[in-house]
């Protein structure tokens, strides 16, 4: 009888152990090939707490918006005509003003006493004018008496020179004689006729210096009503009709010529200074059609100008505001201005979603005809407007999109709604 070997009952649990190892691992990479072919979950997003539009066909008005404020088409600046120092300001913003209206008051001692000399001066010259014109007028007459003296002694010298010549004709005096007078009387001739030219010239000097002293007093007239007219300006007035915006200078402060005091407006004429972001501002023309909400009422307006530069991003838009102004309108006052830039008559559009760009594609989700999910589609965008979008591929009139901001789902294609 030959005894056959059993195994010991330690090496029969270890291959069990083993075996089940092998099964358990099995087991849990099957398991984990089979999860990771598997679609994730689709997320549940509250359907109150998204935005959701249906994409529509017909009219689409494209525009832009901008915020801004109203500012006075006539702005007048009322500036200093000489330096001084501010010893008093007679009114506040706000005060309406007529054109004489006493704003500020201003001293200068200086102007003041050079005034005064220049009234001096134009003063001196005048009586060195009426001198002057005495001595010239009496030399003239002196001048004058002496051609009148002149005159009648060629007259007397011809005379005698006539009767000689008769009497020589009788014998009663020498040739010679007659000779001598008529020379004489030639002699007178000659210097009346010089003269009447210095009498002429001397006319003419005489015009001449007093021109000139005359120029003098023009001169000296011109440089006081100059010194004057900036004395008087000291008293800075408003100029215009209009209301007191501000007065930009304080009691005690010295300001140089030409410095800007105050500001006055006229509160009739106001238009928008709208800011449009320089990626909207492309398609702005002069002329289209504006409405400006002053929180107080809508005032219809047209784009009259665009600020050829881009200042922080923005297009400055001024607008001319049509109609009666509504209460409350002032410069300053803050205003949202929307601008009309194109009416389309056919087109499918959508409101705008967060993340859609013009003429772009954008990715959104599409709600099902169920409504209970959605799927992400792709959209090929078209122009674009304030609130709504045009859709040129991707969806038709009567879908249902979503059209919030969608990125906390951008790794899934389906969502649920509840």
């Amino acid at each position: 009888m030959v005894d056959i070997p059993r195994r010991s009952q330690t090496g029969i649990r270890l291959i069990r152990r083993i075996l089940y190892g092998a099964i358990i691992l099995l087991g849990i990479s099957g398991a984990g090939l089979y999860v990771s072919h598997l679609t994730p979950a689709a997320p549940v997003v509250d359907r109150a707490a998204v935005w959701i539009d249906t994409v529509k066909r017909g009219p689409m008005l494209r525009q832009v918006r901008g915020l801004g404020k109203l500012v006075p088409e006539e702005v007048c600046w009322v500036p200093a005509a000489t330096e001084g120092r501010v010893e008093k300001k007679l009114l506040e913003a706000g005060a309406r003003v007529t054109p004489d209206t006493l704003l500020i008051e201003l001293s200068n001692p200086q102007l003041e006493q050079e005034t005064v000399n220049a009234e001096w001066d134009w003063k001196a010259e005048e009586s060195s004018y009426v001198d002057l014109k005495v001595r010239l007028e009496r030399e003239q007459l002196t001048q004058a008496s002496d051609m009148a003296k002149l005159e009648s002694d060629y007259e007397q010298a011809v005379l005698r020179c006539a009767a000689n010549a008769e009497l020589e004709k009788s014998g009663l005096i020498s040739k010679l004689d007659v000779k001598r007078d008529s020379a004489n009387a030639q002699q007178l001739g000659n210097r009346i006729r010089i003269e009447k030219q210095r009498l002429a010239i001397n006319k003419e000097s005489i015009a001449a210096r007093l021109a000139q002293q005359r120029t003098r007093i023009d001169q000296r007239q011109a440089i006081y009503a100059l010194r004057k007219s900036q004395l008087d300006q000291l008293k800075v007035r408003a100029g215009v009709d209009g209301v007191l915006q501000v007065i930009q200078v304080d009691v005690g402060q010295r300001v140089a010529p030409g410095a800007n005091l105050a500001r006055v407006a006229n509160p009739n004429r106001i238009k928008a200074e709208l800011s449009i972001p320089e990626t909207q501002a492309k398609d702005i023309q002069i002329g289209q059609e504006v409405s400006i909400d002053t929180r107080n009422g809508v005032i219809p307006g047209r784009v009259s100008r665009i600020d050829p530069a881009v200042k922080d991003g923005t297009v400055t838009v001024d607008v001319r505001l049509e109609g009666e102004l509504l209460q409350g309108m002032r410069p300053d006052l803050s205003v949202d201005g929307t601008i009309v830039i194109e009416k389309m008559d056919d087109v499918v559009y959508v409101g705008r979603p967060v993340q859609g760009q013009p003429d772009s594609q954008a990715s959104i989700f599409k709600i099902d005809s169920n409504g209970n999910g959605a799927e992400r589609v792709t959209v090929r965008l078209g122009r674009s407007s304030v609130n709504t979008i045009e859709i040129k591929e991707g969806l038709k009139p009567g879908d249902q999109v979503i059209l919030s901001d969608m990125t906390t789902q951008d790794g899934f294609d389906r969502i649920r709604l509840n």
